[in-house]
């Protein structure tokens, strides 16, 4: 019986990786770029061309299966977790930026520091404080004096 050929001559492996290139392009264009992360979609295509690619003759044992569904099933809550911390870190750093509307703050502001009182703040992933009607950075902020 002989056995399956499992090496590509130069020629197939010039057209997988032209293959490849090519739908990484057509990736990139339509918006979207490639990845070296496997995230939770990933591992469900992978589990899913596992099951339909396995030997009839030596199936998946159920007990391999449940292990796989319930590592999708913890990487699936890992990345609702990271979500979820993702959203309460801005909602602290918005909080942080409003706690010091009325306050006056010192700026580090290149080389230099500048001090003034803030009137606003804003709220977004990195909120900015308006200081002297110029907003900045709550990185900026250096100290905070109460008024």
């Amino acid at each position: 019986m002989d056995g399956i050929n499992t090496t590509m001559s130069t020629a197939d492996k010039f057209t997988v990786d032209n293959e490849v290139n090519g739908f990484n392009k057509k990736l990139a264009v339509n918006g979207r770029t490639t990845s070296q992360a496997l995230g939770k979609d990933d591992f469900l295509k992978l589990l899913l061309t596992q099951l339909s690619n396995q030997d009839p003759t030596s199936p998946m044992e159920n007990t391999e299966f449940i292990a796989q569904m319930a590592q999708f099933s913890s990487l699936e809550q890992m990345t609702n977790m990271n979500s979820e911390f993702t959203k309460m870190a801005t909602m602290f750093k918005t909080s942080e930026a409003s706690s010091v509307i009325g306050k006056t703050v010192e700026l580090s502001i290149g080389d230099t520091t500048t001090k003034g009182v803030v009137d606003a703040a804003t709220r977004e992933d990195n909120p900015r404080v308006l200081v002297g009607g110029r907003y900045y950075s709550m990185d900026q902020i250096s100290s905070i004096y109460g008024n």
